[in-house]
């Protein structure tokens, strides 16, 4: 028994000390304000799908409104078959700038496309009539910096990028959010590094769809909107096809935009997980199982070994829980928590983990995906 716990912690120690040193330091949040912002001469088109999104659209249509952006640049919202009445908010927040912004109303979604992405594909018909340099794709949710515009593009500018991507702000301020969501977003960089999605020579790609600038031509070379039109995970699905189009992709945090949807209860974000997990698993039970173990071996072996009543075990779990907790501090830090709150990461990852079986559970009885009265992510019934 305590060969194989040795051997278990040694693994665990090695795979932290692979994460924090060799996984593209993804920890370090890679922010932008050191970024040369654009001159204003490129033009935008900002499309923003919305579905039921009446409590934020005014907030982030008028925060796209005060950019410090002279170039032109236009909002096209998308209504999304709402019911609450975000159509009439969105013309409300425009009025005073009608010239810069079109609502549409959204058609009828036909077979094989998520909602979202009919959204989106809706708003790019009519953007792309401008012939603009840059689609804006963003959020209802989400409350831009005044800078958000110039610096993107300053980004895929000096770059030569064809893809750029913020990943925002996220709301933290309720204690599931505290333990969460900080943890979600390092799980995000950890799995797509933004060194990584950068470098051309490397084959994975990840984008934030929150906030994500791409030039119509790569997005035509990568098959359009058409080319992603069931993924529920759109946003990496479109940097894929993008870099694997020949283009380039560009990731990155900002501290200054911001979502406006909170997740106040355990519950919400529970649901806002499992919405994806087994999806970006590619549905698969052995991959499934891989992630079960691969988190019980980072998150929950540590302390078992802390507790072992072996000196070496324990040598190992503590070696592994303090790796852990300096690759989680920067991540704490940029949320503007207590340090403390780094030791919470074990506790985080059971939660996801449990997320995400649930994510399988409901795709195997075909309710997965679910997301404003749609099933997104539909296995067999």
């Amino acid at each position: 028994m305590f060969v194989v716990a040795l051997i278990s912690g040694s693994v665990c120690l090695a795979a932290w000390l692979y994460l924090v040193l060799a996984r593209g330091r993804f920890w370090r949040i890679p922010q932008t304000a050191a970024q040369a912002q654009a001159e204003p001469d490129q033009v935008i088109a900002v499309i923003i799908p919305a579905r039921n999104e009446a409590d934020a659209i005014a907030q982030a249509i008028a925060s796209l409104l005060r950019q410090n952006y002279a170039a032109p640049f236009h909002i096209f919202v998308v209504d999304d078959n709402s019911s609450d009445g975000t159509a009439e908010r969105a013309r409300n927040a425009a009025a005073s700038a009608s010239a810069h912004v079109t609502v549409i109303s959204g058609r009828q979604l036909p077979p094989g496309w998520s909602g979202k992405l009919w959204a989106v594909q809706q708003g790019v018909e009519q953007a792309l009539r401008l012939c603009p340099d840059f689609l804006l794709l963003t959020d209802a949710d989400i409350q831009h910096a005044p800078s958000d515009i110039a610096t993107l593009v300053g980004i895929a500018e000096s770059g030569g990028y064809d893809l750029a991507s913020f990943m925002v702000k996220l709301h933290c301020r309720a204690p599931a959010e505290k333990l969460l969501i900080p943890a979600f977003v390092f799980f995000f960089f950890m799995l797509y590094p933004p060194q990584w999605v950068g470098d051309p020579r490397r084959t994975i790609a990840g984008a934030a769809g929150g906030c994500l600038l791409v030039r119509p031509a790569a997005l035509e070379r990568a098959g359009g909107v058409a080319a992603i039109r069931q993924e529920i995970i759109d946003d990496c699905a479109l940097a894929r096809a993008v870099k694997q189009s020949g283009g380039s992709v560009w990731l990155g945090a900002t501290a200054e935009t911001r979502s406006l949807r909170p997740y106040n209860s355990f519950a919400q974000i529970e649901r806002m997980i499992a919405r994806t997990a087994f999806n970006q698993l590619k549905h698969s039970a052995w991959l499934l199982l891989a992630t079960l173990l691969g988190m019980l071996l980072l998150f929950l072996l540590p302390l078992v070994l802390l507790v072992s009543g072996s000196a070496w075990l324990a040598i190992i779990g503590a070696l592994a829980f303090a790796l852990m907790m300096t690759a989680y501090e920067p991540m704490v830090r940029f949320y503007g928590l207590n340090p403390l709150w780094s030791l919470s990461l074990p506790l985080s990852g059971a939660f996801f983990t449990a997320a995400t079986v649930h994510s399988a559970m409901r795709y195997w009885r075909g309710r997965g995906g679910p997301w404003k009265g749609r099933a997104q992510d539909v296995g067999a019934k």
